[in-house]
């Protein structure tokens, strides 16, 4: 069995500046770490491997440093890592981004399944593993909290719906998105991080996959347009003020007052 999972870096902190022209987030100067999504996408499949005969490869988009997402997974037990660079790619939203990873996924072979983390910490929009599905043409379940089974023909999950919990059956090929909550990372091996900085990570640009179409990746492919960007307010420090019986109700309706909400 071949499993493919989709990995991010993502800026290590909330705060960043944005191209104030293209609504893309500048990431130069800024720390990056694997998203922690993503990283329970990765033990999901980690666990499937060691009840199942299969093999993982990880692909992650984006700059070169990016290569660290792939060792930090080969440390943490996947065999193959590929990194999916090229500038046609930068800036894209969710419909070129999941565009980009199905163009990848096929151009180094058929997958039996596609893992997947709920979403990401720098654009929490959970839209590219439907996306990738949609591309793919196969079908998928997103909020997975469980693997019930998984065999080479199929694979039984349970996942969250709004007020209720879904029990399906999905045959392979299939694409599954998890919740983090419920596959927690086992830490990186010592051993395996030893030798995954001698593994080898595969880069594919534009070249390699079967449309070569610019206008299909990164801000040319992208159907949302930024049309205005701004920083949210911050909240100013505020002194703690004390009142007692009437007095209190009179400070709290002045400032509901004072917004407007009374």
């Amino acid at each position: 069995m071949k499993i493919a999972v989709c990995m991010k870096q993502v800026p290590a902190v909330s705060e960043g500046n944005m191209d104030p022209k293209t609504g893309v987030l500048l990431r130069a100067g800024m720390e990056a770490i694997v998203n922690v999504y993503d990283l329970a996408a990765l033990e999901a499949a980690l666990r499937m491997k060691e009840s199942i005969d299969a093999s993982i490869h990880v692909f992650t988009m984006g700059p070169s440093k990016a290569e660290s997402v792939l060792r930090e997974a080969f440390a943490m037990g996947a065999d193959e890592g590929w990194l999916i660079c090229d500038k046609a790619f930068a800036g894209a939203d969710v419909l070129a981004t999941s565009y980009t990873l199905m163009q990848a996924i096929r151009a180094v072979g058929d997958f039996d399944l596609i893992l997947c983390g709920k979403q990401t910490t720098d654009g929490d929009t959970a839209q590219v593993s439907g996306g990738l599905a949609r591309w793919m043409d196969i079908p998928h379940a997103n909020w997975v909290t469980e693997v019930i089974n998984i065999s080479h023909k199929e694979i039984n999950v349970r996942y969250n719906m709004e007020n209720s919990t879904v029990t399906a059956s999905m045959s392979l090929p299939c694409l599954v998105s998890v919740e983090k909550d419920f596959f927690i990372p086992r830490m990186p091996s010592l051993k395996l991080k030893i030798s995954g900085k001698k593994k080898t990570v595969h880069v594919l640009t534009i070249e390699d996959l079967e449309d070569q179409d610019k206008k299909h990746y990164g801000l040319s492919g992208s159907a949302t347009k930024v049309r205005k960007i701004f920083p949210p307010p911050r909240t100013k420090h505020q002194e703690p003020v004390t009142f007692d019986g009437d007095k209190a109700a009179e400070y709290i309706l002045s400032q509901l007052s004072d917004v407007n909400l009374f």
